[in-house]
């Protein structure tokens, strides 16, 4: 399944499935419909509030018991046909002009992985970056930062020059868990989702005279994730998947998974010493070509106008605008003295 959060309209939130026609299923109201029609339940929008609710972290705390629900409710919709509505006549199915993606998820904690692909180390090294990328280290993301796709990326031009791109494959956990085994990991993983670790490179360099970052990637609308998480399921290998990013259609990262030093299962293991909850979503590490490390880094930049689509094989494609900060506020940014 390709999972989705959207808005039918103010404070109206939803989750559901991309169905084969493009179109969006509401998956509670959807399994509503499988509880009535199949199950003959005469609680079905209760049980169905329980097991799929309209929260995607809620129906990743749900586990396995939860995401079959959703996958038996998508069936039964796409089986009922386009005109399908839940028990009580509510619309189960939305075409995307008439809806509005957020971010799939928002987790309780988001955990980073930097450095895990060799080659993006080698580039820093090359490019004489101030500190060096060393193999796997972990940090977190400011979750109040996630932006959906098409959501736009707010240039901070009163905090850096340096606005940067970076490709990751980000994995979304199904349950809760610490101090488990790299062998039991794959229990854990409830789906893939693409992540833009934006980074204010300016200030990344500053922070790393102390030994830690968090501001220069943790700035408001710095996470854009989505499109939509994919379940488990539908990628049986993470580490086969084709990865590239685009600004204004021109690749700047292309790569594979297959490179990671580190593969998921240990990453997942090591980290599970701090403790998981479910919908926790980790990052895996960017690839080479960012623009930092490129021969002209100012040419690549990110830069308002700019179009940013993260692409990686068997998800889709996250795309974003990037703005400037009086675009998004209809003001100029007002600078401490």
């Amino acid at each position: 399944m390709k999972l989705v959060t959207f808005q039918t309209g103010p404070n109206q939130t939803r989750i559901g499935a991309l169905a084969p026609d493009g179109r969006i299923v509401d998956l509670n109201s959807a399994y509503a419909l499988y509880l009535h029609d199949v199950e003959r339940d005469p609680a079905a929008y209760k049980v169905a509030d329980a097991r799929v609710p309209a929260d995607m972290r809620g129906l990743f705390e749900g586990g396995d018991q939860s995401l079959d629900a959703a996958r038996a409710a998508l069936k039964h919709a796409i089986a009922s046909g386009a005109r399908a509505t839940g028990p009580w006549g509510e619309r189960i199915f939305y075409r995307t002009d008439e809806i509005k993606i957020k971010a799939p998820i928002a987790p309780k904690k988001f955990f980073h992985t930097a450095g895990n692909f060799r080659e993006h180390r080698e580039e820093a090294q090359k490019a004489g970056f101030s500190h060096p990328v060393l193999p796997w280290i972990v940090f977190f993301q400011n979750v109040d930062a996630i932006i959906g796709p098409d959501e736009p990326v707010i240039y901070p031009e009163h905090l850096t020059e340096e606005l940067d791109y970076e490709l990751e494959l980000a994995v979304v956990l199904k349950k809760a868990g610490r101090h488990f085994s790299a062998a039991d990991a794959a229990d854990y993983i409830g789906g893939y989702v693409i992540f833009n670790d934006i980074t204010a490179r300016d200030i990344q360099r500053q922070e790393m005279k102390s030994g830690v970052f968090s501001f220069c990637k943790g700035i408001d609308s710095f996470c854009p994730l989505g499109p939509w998480i994919v379940t488990a399921d539908e990628i049986p290998d993470p580490h086969n998947l084709a990865m590239e990013l685009r600004v204004n259609g021109k690749v700047r990262q292309q790569s594979h998974s297959k490179k990671m030093a580190v593969k998921i299962p240990e990453i997942l293991a090591h980290y599970s010493a701090m403790g998981y909850s479910a919908g926790d979503v980790l990052s895996t590490g960017t690839v080479s070509g960012v623009a930092a490390f490129s021969d002209d880094p100012k040419s690549l930049f990110l830069k308002p106008g700019d179009i940013v689509e993260c692409e990686i094989e068997r998800i889709g494609i996250l795309r974003n605008p990037v703005i400037s900060w009086e675009q998004a506020y209809g003001k100029k940014p007002a600078v401490a003295n």
